[in-house]
């Protein structure tokens, strides 16, 4: 194997590491908090830990119990390439400030880093995301929907874990006995499931649905008919 491709094999292992953890943060849109400059940073910093872990393993002549020689050059490219983030999330020392100890270590950085991945990602998607849910939940009644949507969407996923679902459902407990607008009620209810289970599956949950979870006509026209009765 090519010296300089374990070099570069090491840091595109080490970046996609770091690619992981951004994905999981964001699993509605993973691509769009990957086409930030704070990501793109974040992942240049876990290649260049990659390959600076792959130069700490060769100095020391860390083998891995192996004994030929091509394994043993892989094996170090794939330890340094996935154990990049562990060597980066270490803490070098602790200092007692009052009654805790902080932790010092690359990890601050790495935890700055990404609350600017966070902020990046909060703006890029805000208007968007505002626009696809007001779409979306337009003629959606909570209380038909509160219910029906969230369980279909969850039908819908194979692999969404049980806690997620039930701290979802707690959230929306709350919602209903929030003093809010019915409207602003649906907004929120679309909104948590676009962060649960991403744009497609909650327009294909709205879509299928259909009628069992819109406002009734009659419930739209009373308003009006009440304005234009005479007053007495």
């Amino acid at each position: 194997m090519n010296a300089s491709f374990e070099w570069l094999m090491a840091g595109v292992l080490g970046a996609v590491v770091g690619s992981a953890e951004i994905i999981s943060r964001y699993r509605d849109e993973p691509d769009d908090a990957l086409r930030t400059w704070p990501s793109l940073f974040y992942l240049l910093v876990n290649a260049l830990a990659a390959i600076l872990a792959l130069g700490i393993i060769r100095v020391f002549g860390w083998t891995f119990g192996l004994s030929n020689e091509e394994g043993v050059r892989w094996a170090q490219v794939l330890a340094a390439g996935v154990g990049a983030m562990a060597l980066l999330r270490a803490s070098l020392f602790n200092v007692r400030v009052g009654e805790q100890n902080v932790p010092i270590g690359l990890n601050r950085f790495l935890d700055a880093l990404l609350a600017a991945v966070d902020r990046a990602v909060d703006r890029r998607r805000a208007q968007e995301r505002a626009v696809i849910v007001s779409e979306t939940m337009r003629d959606i009644a909570f209380e038909k929907a509160y219910q029906a949507l969230p369980a279909y969407c969850f039908a819908l996923l194979q692999n969404l874990p049980q806690d997620e679902q039930e701290r979802f459902g707690k959230k929306i407990a709350l919602l209903r006995g929030a003093d809010m607008s019915p409207r602003l009620k649906s907004l929120l209810l679309g909104l948590g499931l676009l962060n649960l289970v991403g744009e497609k599956v909650l327009k294909t949950a709205v879509q299928h649905l259909g009628d069992e979870i819109k406002v009734s006509p009659s419930s739209e026209q009373e308003p009006e008919e009440r304005d234009s009765s005479p007053h007495e």
